[in-house]
């Protein structure tokens, strides 16, 4: 079911008096936001089918692959859960948060490089903790790391989301369970790592170094539990399609629903969520701009990695690698399917987008092109007559 209003909409309607308006936007912000207005746009370029019983034709537009896309991010979601899925030991795993003082938020929203130090942070806590059990056998979990940088208001909000298996391989040991994880003495170790790998990181041209040290100072006395972490969920996964599919919530899927969006005037946009303390819906009515600003700012750099691994799952040796759950050669040819755009629309609207009035099936005949003088499209033969 489409929204009633769209980001693309109200980004096509703004981004020029936005920019107009706001100075210092990112190069990668204008470049991601270009692609989501041409987004589905057939003048920049489609696909020509054509169905070989009674010639009736059908051009699909090209989309963005853009993750800050609606349509594109969600599409990245699904394929990155299959892809995910084949890396994974067939194991249970557990979903953990890690989170950050508002204080230290704007030190990662100023220097967005700060960012890797969360990924590292998070997971040299659980690899210490690890390692502090058994020195001779140093265990190690498969640990697959997400950057999450928004909360539900919108707001700049880094923290990570880790799945980490409920076992690990020791130097001796083949394979070990660990149910119980020790979530009050984590969050003062993860408070602890992130504040030492922070200030070894911090950039003395962009930040003060004294003035970091004394915030670091009060965030000891005002946090004297740690940093928050916790497994938001006790569901058990016990499949890793199910636990590739959890994490991937987090990650590649649009800042926003469109659904959260109640109404737009051409002016003022008006969005809900769901509020984190008490679970009461709020509604937020603002300008255009605002609502853009908000959205532009999780807009990754160029080639960050929203998703990393960690541990076993870092780099498989002959050891760990039978523990993987390698998937057989024609699962990997579904797969390849699923990541198709006409088995997802299939999946999602429940029709074959090019099957025929007919009856008959259409194939792929020309792709067309925007030429450089940004005259009407031009078509390229492939070798289809």
């Amino acid at each position: 079911m489409s929204a009633k209003y769209t980001i693309k909409e109200i980004l096509s309607d703004h981004w020029g008096t936005f920019l107009l308006s706001t100075s210092n936007v990112r190069p990668v912000v204008k470049s991601e936001v270009l692609k989501t207005i041409r987004c589905g746009d057939p003048n920049f370029g489609c696909s020509l089918y054509v169905c070989p019983d009674c010639g009736a034709y059908k051009f699909v537009p090209f989309r963005c692959h853009s993750r800050f896309c609606n349509t594109c991010g969600t599409a990245y979601q699904a394929n990155r859960a299959d892809s995910i899925s084949m890396k994974l030991i067939n194991c249970k795993h557990r979903h953990v948060v890690f989170t950050i003082p508002q204080e230290l938020r704007f030190y990662f929203q100023k220097d967005r490089n700060l960012l890797h130090v969360l990924f590292h942070s998070a997971a040299q806590v659980f690899s210490d903790w690890f390692y502090g059990l058994n020195h001779k056998e140093n265990f190690k979990p498969g640990m697959v790391v997400a950057l999450h940088t928004f909360g539900r208001d919108l707001k700049w909000n880094p923290h990570i989301h880790m799945l980490i298996t409920e076992g690990a391989v020791g130097n001796f040991t083949e394979w070990r369970h660990f149910r119980h994880f020790p979530y009050v003495m984590l969050r003062k170790k993860w408070m602890t790592t992130l504040l030492c790998n922070m200030k070894a990181s911090l950039d003395p041209k962009l930040f003060s170094i004294s003035k970091f040290n004394a915030l670091v100072s009060q965030l000891y006395k005002d946090y004297k539990d740690g940093f928050y972490v916790n497994a938001p969920s006790k569901k058990d996964f016990n499949s890793p399609m199910a636990v590739a599919k959890y994490i991937t919530r987090y990650i590649g899927r649009p800042v926003m629903a469109q659904s959260r969006i109640t109404n737009y005037d051409g002016t003022d946009v008006t969005y809900w969520y769901q509020r984190h303390e008490d679970d009461e819906i709020v509604f937020v009515t603002e300008h255009a701009h605002e609502f853009i600003k908000k959205l532009i700012i999780h807009i990754p750099e160029k080639g960050f990695n929203m998703l990393r691994y960690y541990g076993l799952y870092a780099m498989p040796d002959k050891k760990t690698e039978r523990l993987i759950h390698l998937v057989q050669r024609h699962m990997r040819q579904i797969l390849s399917v699923r990541q198709r755009w006409i088995f997802r629309i299939e999946e999602a609207f429940h029709h074959d987008p090019l099957k025929c009035p007919c009856g008959g099936y259409m194939k792929f005949k020309d792709i067309y092109i925007p030429n450089s003088a940004n005259s009407p499209p031009s078509m390229i033969q492939y070798g289809y007559t």
